[in-house]
């Protein structure tokens, strides 16, 4: 039989992360899937010693290392699962995780994509993350990063899933092109979330489907490598996805935001790599300017419906909440009321 679901694992310097990943899809309840480590260079040493547990489970090699995104791509296009769900090396799943994805799936037929609840790797008891968020403003995070893992909020709509642990529709997912490649690695999963909604998809956060998340344990949360790509893609996917007049409209607010940040990374000593990242941006916003107009052409939704699913509140980019407009299904209302 086909699998249900292919699973894709982009490893690079993850030796340490890797064996724990794969022993955690090893022990899934549901077993119909096929899984894809990618490993990004031919002379990364991620999959050395590492045992796979059985015919499952397959090692492809990249001749270097062509970024987060290409590699998710290309483990996307020779798989042969309906679903697509991609899983750091640095994420541990629990047993169930696929399980609850896959039933999710049934619960939400208009979505195209589920999130996981992150848990942190190093701390349980804390939260890593519960999909992404993306403010009108041009900001983007982890949704309820560093909470306390009670405030796990209830299944529902989100803005978009991470990409640590995530589920696509893979046929949607191919239609769009995937990932933009271009933007290496960093924030291509808001991206292909802003991208999905234009094309008239939702995405739902499945609170029941866990990993424990290391969480930038390999690029570093605060390097310049990570600080350079992270805020020039979310310079582009302000540009590239903003529907209608709004990229022209919200624009002194995105510039505003982006000037706070850069006098916050100035002082906690990155701001040399998030400069560098403005002007690598805007250096490329010729090319991203085209690149909007194929994007804004498959819009199939009102703007004020993608606009809806965004963040609005002043105090949201600093407190990690979810967007304004987060709602459950009427019969898990119903639940929590009980």
């Amino acid at each position: 039989m086909p699998p249900d679901v292919s699973i894709a694992i982009v490893a690079y310097r993850s030796r340490h992360y890797l064996p724990g990943c794969v022993q955690g899809l090893a022990a899934q309840t549901h077993r119909n899937f096929e899984a894809i480590i990618v490993v990004n260079g031919e002379t990364d040493d991620s999959v050395d010693g590492l045992e796979l547990p059985d015919d499952r489970f397959k090692i492809v090699r990249m001749s270097e290392n062509v970024g987060f995104a290409p590699a998710n791509n290309h483990a996307a296009q020779m798989s042969s699962g309906k679903w697509l769900a991609l899983l750091n090396p640095d994420a541990v799943p629990k047993p169930t995780w696929l399980a609850e994805l896959l039933a999710a799936t049934e619960r939400w037929p208009g979505a195209a994509s589920f999130g996981s609840t992150q848990l942190c790797l190093e701390d349980p008891t804390m939260l890593d993350g519960v999909g992404d968020v993306w403010h009108l403003s041009g900001l983007a995070w982890r949704a309820r990063n560093g909470w306390p893992a009670a405030d796990i909020p209830l299944e529902g709509e989100v803005f978009g899933p991470c990409a640590a642990a995530a589920l696509y529709d893979r046929e949607v997912f191919l239609a769009l092109g995937g990932f933009d490649e271009s933007y290496f690695c960093y924030c291509e999963d808001v991206d292909i979330a802003f991208r999905l909604r234009i094309a008239g998809y939702t995405s739902v956060q499945v609170p029941s489907a866990v990993v424990l998340h290391a969480g930038s344990a390999i690029s570093g949360r605060k390097s310049e490598f990570s600080q350079y790509h992270g805020h020039r893609n979310r310079v582009w996917t302000y540009v590239k996805d903003t529907p209608g007049p709004w990229v022209f409209l919200l624009l002194p607010l995105h510039i505003a935001a982006n000037i706070l940040v850069l006098a916050k990374a100035t002082i906690d000593g990155t701001g040399r790599a998030v400069a560098r990242s403005y002007v690598s941006a805007v250096r490329d916003l010729p090319r991203i300017l085209r690149a909007r107009r194929q994007v804004q052409a498959t819009r199939t939704v009102p703007s004020k419906k993608i606009l809806a699913a965004m963040a609005w509140g002043i105090s949201a980019p600093f407190t990690r909440e979810l967007q304004v407009g987060w709602h459950t299904p009427a019969a898990q209302r119903t639940n929590a009321q009980d």
